[in-house]
């Protein structure tokens, strides 16, 4: 199993290019399984998690080519598979995203119930609530399987927000599915994350009918059919700012190409109250420090709010800002397993139910600390980038699911990171 050594207190200096959207590729690829033609979808980034997808599609009668790297062509060979085991989808929730396609374009799709995780408990229910408006049967059966079919969809109005605001998977689901109801459907209180935007755009190039994509309230015209085409990926925006912030805990410069701020306005303030410098410069930003980080207070919410999944890598950059700040989780209130981590690399950070207070400390010191979830992965890294001394990171297959080689990346700009395999 790979864990990453890593010799703290080296400066950055350097450019990096971010790679292309996780959380857009996933969704993106799953549609797919629609397109009546062949799709070539480029920047897809080369993760974990889009391995996982490709198998999926694979088995549910997609071929997938990989043309050149950060490009595949996807076509429907064998559309008599609707089922997706459990054995297939267990080892990525966003597996969930092939339930929209199949039932709208096969019209039945049964695939394993998700189980939790480490960031807490992540229901699907709005999503079988929206189906069902579609006019599908939706039935929980023997094998943990949800069983969805139908004669056919017809357009609905759908609410779709839940008790943590909207979902963006269940709106992506239900606007694949969709695609295909006859008449139109009507979303409510819809995700408007820019990863939902993306996965909208796509449908529309290849023939379907959207509106008001990036805002609550989308409309769909069903179609009868979608075509193929090419596609590229938006940058991936969690990527960008977990490198800023490894600018900014660092004290360095750094210049990162392929990044749009207009999707990180939420983040750029926070990072400019705190003290840290976001230029824009001819498509790139570049991304610079002062030696003394600000307190800041932080919630997080649905997009363009302060992203839930930035919240442990600001919660790092803030463990050494000079006096105390505060963050609130309001997406996943149990999304705090690295706390404990950080505090045994001398963090002060106090929970108290979904709040951390962050008392700023002078330094944090490396040590052995174990990773719980993707962007808890990526904070330990940036505590690392900055700890005196060496910290061991076990378990580093989870950022391997989200990261595109991020200690190639990092090393390439100063950092010394090491990879090694037990």
């Amino acid at each position: 199993m790979d864990y990453f050594v890593i010799q703290g207190g080296k400066r950055l200096r350097g450019t990096i290019k971010i790679s292309g959207s996780k959380n857009a590729a996933l969704p993106i690829m799953a549609a797919t399984l629609m397109c009546s033609e062949p799709v070539v979808l480029r920047n897809i980034p080369d993760l974990s998690d889009i391995e996982y997808m490709v198998t999926i599609l694979e088995k549910l009668g997609v071929r997938v080519d990989r043309l050149e790297p950060g490009t595949m062509r996807f076509e429907v060979v064998d559309e008599s598979i609707s089922h997706a085991d459990y054995e297939t989808v267990r080892k990525m929730r966003a597996s969930v995203c092939v339930m929209g396609p199949l039932l709208g374009k096969r019209l039945h799709a049964r695939v394993a119930m998700p189980g939790g995780c480490s960031i807490g408990t992540r229901p699907i229910d709005l999503h079988l609530k929206g189906f069902e408006a579609l006019g599908a049967d939706v039935d929980l059966i023997e094998g943990g399987d949800v069983d969805c079919q139908a004669e056919k969809l017809e357009g609905s109005e759908i609410f779709l927000g839940g008790h943590f605001g909207s979902s963006v998977t269940a709106t992506a689901n239900v606007m694949m599915a969709a695609v295909f109801a006859e008449g139109t459907t009507v979303l409510e209180s819809a995700a408007c994350e820019p990863e939902v935007e993306d996965l909208a755009n796509f449908l529309v190039a290849m023939g379907a009918n959207i509106t008001g994509q990036g805002s609550p309230r989308i409309v769909i015209e069903g179609v009868d059919r979608l075509d193929g085409g090419e596609y590229t990926i938006i940058p991936d925006r969690i990527e960008a700012g977990t490198f800023m912030v490894a600018a900014a805990i660092t004290n360095s410069e750094l210049r990162l190409e392929n990044c749009r701020t207009a999707h990180l306005m939420a983040a750029t303030k926070v990072l400019e109250d705190v003290g840290v410098f976001v230029e824009k410069d001819n498509g790139d930003v570049i991304i610079s420090s002062s030696r003394l980080l600000q307190p800041v207070e932080i919630t997080t919410q649905p997009y363009p709010g302060f992203p839930t999944d930035l919240q442990a890598q600001f919660m790092t950059l803030l463990s050494l800002a000079e006096g105390n700040s505060v963050i609130t989780e309001k997406i996943f209130p149990d999304r705090f397993l690295h706390v404990a981590e950080l505090n045994r690399m001398g963090a002060k950070l106090r929970k108290e139910g979904p709040i951390v207070i962050v008392e700023g400390v002078k330094r944090l010191i490396g040590a052995p600390v174990m990773a719980s979830d993707l962007r808890a992965s990526a904070a330990l890294v940036l505590a690392g980038l900055v700890a005196r001394g060496t910290t061991e990171i076990n378990r580093v297959y989870h950022i391997d699911r989200g990261y595109e080689r991020i200690e190639e990346k990092l090393n390439a700009v100063g950092a010394e990171i090491h990879r090694l395999d037990r």
